[in-house]
């Protein structure tokens, strides 16, 4: 509770900091106003675009959504593979290891040439960014499962399916989910890029559009949507997780 108050203050502190900055700077102008709008400016900024806004908010969500999907079932699916077999681990992983240090955005001009401007190549962008994250923490998880109740349900003739689904992959769930916490920021991150370099339409091509039109107002009004958007989402898998994870101790599922 307390650590909650914490970052609600240190929240609520930066935003009462900007405000002062920002009367401050209009009286006595530092700085050009429009350079470093005010919480005011922005606020009506955002105001302007109030009929753009759930449909940006819409397709924004759409595309992140797809291409998270797509990395989180793969991600999984692979990682417990890998993790549990080793055959699958020696196929699989000296090929994902050699990728997986390759900046995500250095394929996104390959995505658009090889699947054009259209969904397709954000959607699978997104995906593929955030794969790797998603699939490590689980590969770890998966494979780093307590050997001492691996050897206990064996020695109780557990098979090794039962073993994976009753030991290996409820152990590895909190894994599991911190990687696609990973993958979440992940697919946020990429989303906005693609949006600012090949979309006509979404958060991160509003922000696009306000810096052709040098609108400092809005390009802040679109940071900070996208930031909202984005701590929703993650207080709601927080949300999922703590629920799924009743079985854990307080503190580990805080930590």
């Amino acid at each position: 509770m307390k650590s909650r108050l914490t970052r609600y203050a240190s929240l609520g502190g930066a935003l009462l900091l900007w405000i002062v900055f920002g009367f401050i700077n209009a009286e006595y102008k530092f700085i050009n106003p429009v350079m470093i709008p005010s919480p005011k400016d922005v606020a009506l900024a955002g105001w302007e675009l109030r009929e753009l806004l759930p449909k940006d908010i819409g397709i924004s969500l759409l595309r992140a959504g797809e291409g998270f999907a797509i990395a989180a079932i793969l991600g999984v699916l692979s990682g417990c593979l890998t993790g549990s077999s080793r055959l699958a681990r020696d196929i699989i992983d000296p090929i994902l290891e050699l990728l997986r240090p390759i900046p995500p955005l250095a394929f996104l001009p390959i995505f658009i040439i090889w699947f054009g401007l259209g969904e397709l190549s954000k959607v699978l962008m997104i995906a593929f960014s955030a794969f790797f994250v998603i699939y490590v923490n689980t590969y770890q998880g998966v494979r780093y499962a307590d050997p001492l109740l691996m050897r206990a349900a064996q020695s109780l003739g557990a098979s090794p399916q039962r073993a994976f689904f009753t030991i290996s992959l409820p152990s590895a769930t909190p894994e599991i989910f911190t990687g696609l916490r990973l993958g979440m920021g992940m697919s946020f991150f990429v989303l906005v890029a693609a949006e600012l370099l090949a979309a006509d339409s979404g958060m991160g091509f509003r922000i696009q559009e306000a810096r052709q039109q040098f609108r400092i107002d809005r390009m802040i009004f679109g940071a900070v949507q996208i930031g909202v958007v984005g701590f929703i989402l993650f207080a709601a898998l927080a949300w999922l997780e703590r629920r799924l994870l009743a079985w854990k101790p307080k503190r580990e599922q805080d930590e």
